[in-house]
């Protein structure tokens, strides 16, 4: 398993969208509030990646017709959410994220375990991918935003804008603000990264 300090994965030029600073915790908020501000009980934002709510998740025939292969549970443990391996059987690979929707809640030790997960999952031929939580649209949804920021070197503000072109998300004012520091965080990584390409 790779450590937080070798997770570079994207060239360092690619964030340069980020070099100007990332926004505050308001302007991230107007930004969520934008658009449709309504969605389906399973959404595709990113190819073989699905965003979701309960409902779907324990619709076993329905994730089985979405062809899906691994679960991310961002809720797992909660008695809303069902989700474990007994639940789904051994034809869906599962994964549990027990996160509390409040912004007191950490959940920035999971962004990497979790983007990690969802990566080797979409890294499997033929594999499709159902992240949810209660709703899909914070905890679950926060994970997603993590994913693209580290693996596809995403800023947090084009990660956001991915995924609300195919769903409504609003992550709580905590997520946000532990998002930003991911974003600050990975931004200075790249340009350290760009310093050592240029000496």
């Amino acid at each position: 398993m790779e450590t937080r300090g070798s997770i570079s994965r994207f060239p360092a030029q690619e964030r340069s969208a980020v070099s100007s600073g990332t926004p505050s915790l308001t302007e991230l908020e107007e930004i969520l509030h934008s658009g449709q501000t309504s969605c389906r009980h399973v959404d595709e934002v990113w190819p073989n990646l699905f965003l979701g709510d309960m409902f779907m998740s324990h619709d076993r025939y329905g994730l089985w017709k979405l062809g899906i292969t691994h679960v991310l549970n961002a809720a797992h443990g909660k008695t809303c959410c069902k989700g474990s391996d007994d639940f789904y059987g051994t034809t869906v690979n599962y994964h549990g994220v027990p996160a509390n929707d409040l912004p007191t809640f950490d959940l920035s030790p999971y962004f990497f375990p979790a983007a990690e997960y969802i990566h080797e999952a979409l890294s499997t031929p033929g594999a499709r991918i159902f992240v949810h939580c209660a709703v899909g649209v914070s905890r679950s949804a926060a994970l997603v935003l993590s994913y693209l920021m580290i693996y596809h070197g995403f800023s947090l503000v084009d990660a956001i804008q991915k995924v609300k072109e195919n769903r409504w998300i609003f992550p709580n004012r905590g997520f946000l603000k532990q998002l930003r520091v991911l974003d600050i965080n990975l931004c200075k990584e790249g340009m350290t990264e760009a310093d050592g390409q240029m000496t």
